[in-house]
C-alpha cells in the first residue's frame, strides 16, 4: 500500500504560512483601528494655541478684562489663548479681521455692541449675524459721563445749561464714531437740545490720558472712568444705565437727572460662521466655567462689569433683537448709511 501523506517538513511549512496568513489578516483589521485612534486623537479640540482678538488698545479695561478670560481659558483647556490687540473702527476690527480665519474655533474675537450697529451706518465686511458664531456673552460694561475737575460745571444739568451757553463748543471724548458711547451722548444731547463736539479715539486709555492732560473736559467712556472719580481726579456727572451703579449709589443716572436715555452693553465672545457645534460646546463650557475663576471676578469687580452669561442659543437670540433695534437708534439719529 501506498504512503500518500505528506513529508512532516511539508506540513509544518503549511502551518507555518497558515498562521503568518492569519497574523496578517488580524493585523489587517487591526491597523485602521490604531489609525482611527491616532487621528482622533490629532483632531481633538483644541490642540494648539487659540488667537482672541482684542479690538481695543493695550492697557484699558476691555484689554485687562479679555486678558484674565483667556488666561483663565488657558489653564481650563490646556492651550495657550493668545490676545491679539487690533484697535480701531469702535471695536469692530475683531469681526472684520475673522472674516478670512478658518472656522475652526482657533480664532476668536470679542463682540460689542457697536458690530451689530456699525453695518446700519456704513458699509462692513461683515454681517454680524450671518457671518459670526456667537458663542457666549460673558460681562457688560457700565458708561458713564464724566468731567474734568477744571469743567466749567459740576452736575449734569449745569452741564447742559453750559453747552447750550456755548453750542458746540464743549469738547468729549468717546472710543469711536458709531460705539455705544457716541451714540448714548448723541441721543442724551438731542433730547437735551444741547450740541456737543464729539472726538473720537482709539481706545479708552487715550481717552483718561486725553481728558487728564486738559485737551477735553468731558468723556463718554465705560468704567475706566470710574478708578479716577475714587482717586479724586475726575468729577462723575452721570451713568447711562437703567439703574444706578453699585460704586456710586449717590450718582444718578441720566435718567433720573430727566433725560431718557439710557445704554447697557453685554459682550461675549465670537467666532467665524460655520464652526462645528462641538466645538462652540468646548468654548462655551470652557469660558462658562472662567466666570467661576476669582481672577476672572476680581478683573470684574475691579472694572465694575456684571457677569451677564447667555449661552450660544441665547447669545445668538439677543444678537439678531439687537442687530435689529440698533438699525431704530441708527435710523433715529439720523446716522444711516445712503443707500
Amino acid at each position: 500500500m501506498t504512503d500518500t501523506s505528506k513529508p512532516k517538513a511539508s506540513l509544518d511549512l503549511t502551518r507555518r504560512q497558515t498562521l503568518q496568513g492569519l497574523a496578517g489578516s488580524l493585523a489587517s483589521f487591526a491597523a485602521p483601528a490604531f489609525v482611527s485612534s491616532a487621528a482622533l486623537a490629532q483632531d481633538k479640540f483644541p490642540n494648539k494655541p487659540i488667537t482672541l482678538i482684542v479690538p481695543w488698545t493695550p492697557a484699558g479695561p476691555s484689554d485687562a478684562v479679555l486678558r484674565a478670560f483667556a488666561e483663565s481659558a488657558s489653564r481650563i483647556l490646556g492651550v495657550s489663548v493668545i490676545c491679539e490687540n487690533k484697535p480701531g473702527a469702535g471695536g469692530a476690527l475683531g469681526a472684520a479681521a475673522m472674516m478670512s480665519a478658518r472656522p475652526d474655533g482657533y480664532t476668536l474675537t470679542q463682540l460689542p455692541l457697536g458690530i451689530y450697529r456699525q453695518p446700519h451706518m456704513q458699509k462692513t465686511t461683515y454681517d454680524p449675524i450671518k457671518d459670526i458664531t456667537h458663542i457666549a456673552c460673558l460681562t457688560g460694561y457700565t458708561f458713564c459721563i464724566a468731567a474734568s475737575l477744571d469743567a466749567p460745571f459740576k452736575t449734569l444739568k449745569e452741564m447742559v445749561a453750559y453747552a447750550k451757553a456755548n453750542p458746540g463748543k464743549l469738547e468729549y471724548g468717546h472710543t469711536g464714531t458709531g460705539t455705544t458711547p457716541h451714540l448714548a451722548i448723541e441721543d442724551f444731547s438731542q433730547k437735551a437740545g444741547i450740541e456737543l463736539n464729539p472726538i473720537a479715539y482709539k481706545g479708552a486709555s487715550e481717552i483718561v490720558q486725553s481728558i487728564l492732560g486738559g485737551h477735553i473736559r468731558m468723556a463718554s467712556s465705560t468704567t475706566e472712568i470710574i478708578p479716577l472719580v475714587k482717586d479724586g481726579k475726575l468729577r462723575l456727572l452721570a451713568t447711562l444705565g437703567s439703574k444706578r451703579t453699585k460704586a456710586f449709589p449717590d450718582v444718578a443716572t441720566v435718567k433720573e437727572n430727566g433725560w431718557d436715555t439710557i445704554s447697557e452693553s453685554p459682550f461675549g465672545i465670537g467666532g467665524p460662521k460655520g464652526m462645528d457645534p462641538a466645538v462652540v460646546r468646548v468654548l462655551n463650557d470652557t469660558f462658562k466655567k472662567t466666570l467661576d475663576d476669582p481672577k476672572v471676578i476680581e478683573t470684574l469687580d475691579k472694572f465694575y462689569q456684571p457677569v451677564i452669561y447667555m449661552n450660544s442659543e441665547d447669545y445668538t437670540k439677543y444678537a439678531i433683537r439687537t442687530f435689529e433695534a440698533e438699525k431704530s437708534t441708527v435710523e433715529r439719529l439720523g446716522l444711516a448709511k445712503k443707500a
